[in-house]
């Protein structure tokens, strides 16, 4: 007879509701590690799919991901012209925040592609197609609630969804929405009418006081369009993005580019890095800090609860030492029991994590390491509180039955 299940069968409803209680505090532990996991994949997500072997970003910054970086448009031409490279892509990505039709908020990062080089066959599109035309079609992620065909209007212009991805997230978590490079800019850049009227009015009131003013033609042409100005260039972006040509010599094709005085060069590993070192380091430190404090919790807790069970138990422990029973008895008796409880709320856990961590607002990924990591320190907390109820029932004097 195991003395340790006719214990709990004993007091049975005491037993399960701590056992879910402590299952609460597991299943956030759980909830913790899979929304750093989760933070990771989103961050990673776009850099991983774009499959870009090198980055140009502005000089002396961190690139695209982690901080504010401009670049003109023709350093995809010059990119290009390096040996080494196959081909240069732009890359550009901004956040929107509008309101739905129906009510309600759509935030999302709007990222727009180097079409036609780039139409986003690598993108995980779970539904559609990539952008065939260059204007006015998008990819959405699933996250952002857009059915397939739905047609979003932005500013002046109406964006037709040919395509759904799935798990496509900025690193705050915003749903991506995939441009033509053109029609991010567009989208970007877009003022108001009387917005734009004031600043051609102001542009030609600088040339009038300038010595171009005397040719009134220039005046003209600064009242026009910005496009219609050879002295102002397009739109930058934030980053080129090169893919080197199969057996090309990745050193040299760096040491190529970053001769250039104004740009900066990282490799996708080294953009990864700078991805997770700094824009979600702080919440890895927060994170690991709640998480290592709720392990601390978890561990006082069981110990108070072993502890109590052994407190109602001592009467019965002591008539086992009495009766002659031996000492690996009776701390078998009280590290089952601790086992028990740590293995009832582990289950728990698990059963919480699946049903629950779904319809978290941002991803949680939770895998198999995690899983036995979270077991081990389980067992690791359930044979640690298991130590003060075992010390109490050891201190047990059987005499005081005799005394009772």
């Amino acid at each position: 007879m195991n003395l340790s299940l006719r214990d709990v069968r004993h007091d049975l409803g005491r037993f399960l509701l701590t056992a879910v209680g402590l299952g609460l505090l597991l299943a956030i532990v759980l909830a913790i590690t899979g929304i750093y996991n989760g933070m990771v994949a989103d961050a990673t997500a776009l850099p991983d799919s774009l499959g870009a072997d090198l980055w140009i970003v502005q000089r002396d910054t961190r690139g695209p991901f982690a901080e504010l970086s401009r670049v003109a448009l023709d350093l995809e031409d010059r990119a290009r012209a390096v040996p080494g490279v196959l081909r240069a892509r732009a890359y550009l990505s901004h956040t929107l925040q509008r309101e739905r039709p129906g009510g309600g908020l759509l935030r999302f990062t709007a990222v727009g592609l180097s079409w036609p080089l780039d139409r986003g066959e690598r993108l995980l599109i779970s539904e559609g197609r990539p952008i065939r035309e260059p204007h006015f079609e998008v990819v959405a992620d699933r996250s952002l609630g857009l059915p397939l065909g739905e047609r979003l209007r932005l500013g002046r212009d109406a964006y037709a969804v040919v395509g759904l991805t799935q798990g496509m997230l900025s690193s705050g978590g915003d749903p991506l929405l995939f441009f033509t490079l053109a029609d991010a800019q567009r989208v970007q850049y877009e003022a108001a009418n009387e917005a734009v009227r004031l600043e051609r009015e102001a542009r030609a009131a600088r040339v009038r006081t300038s010595d171009l003013g005397r040719d009134l033609t220039n005046v003209r042409r600064a009242q026009g369009a910005a496009a219609g100005i050879p002295a102002l260039g397009p739109p930058q972006v934030a980053a080129v993005m090169v893919d080197l040509a199969p057996g090309a010599d990745p050193d040299r094709v760096q040491a190529s580019l970053r001769a250039w005085a104004d740009v900066t060069v990282y490799t996708a590993e080294e953009q990864r890095t700078l991805l997770l070192r700094g824009v979600i380091d702080r919440a890895r430190r927060q994170i690991g800090l709640f998480r290592g404090l709720l392990v601390v919790i978890s561990t006082i807790l069981m110990g108070l609860i072993i502890y109590t069970m052994t407190i109602d138990k001592l009467h019965s422990i002591a008539l086992l030492k009495l009766l002659g029973a031996r000492r690996s008895v009776i701390l078998g008796l009280i590290l089952e029991q601790a086992l028990l409880l740590g293995l009832g709320a582990y289950a728990i856990a698990l059963l919480l994590a699946a049903t629950t961590f779904a319809h978290f607002p941002r991803r949680v990924v939770v895998g198999d390491a995690d899983r036995l990591g979270l077991l081990a320190v389980v067992a690791a907390i359930s044979v640690g509180a298991s130590l003060v109820g075992i010390r109490k029932a050891l201190a047990a004097d059987p005499n005081q039955v005799l005394a009772s």
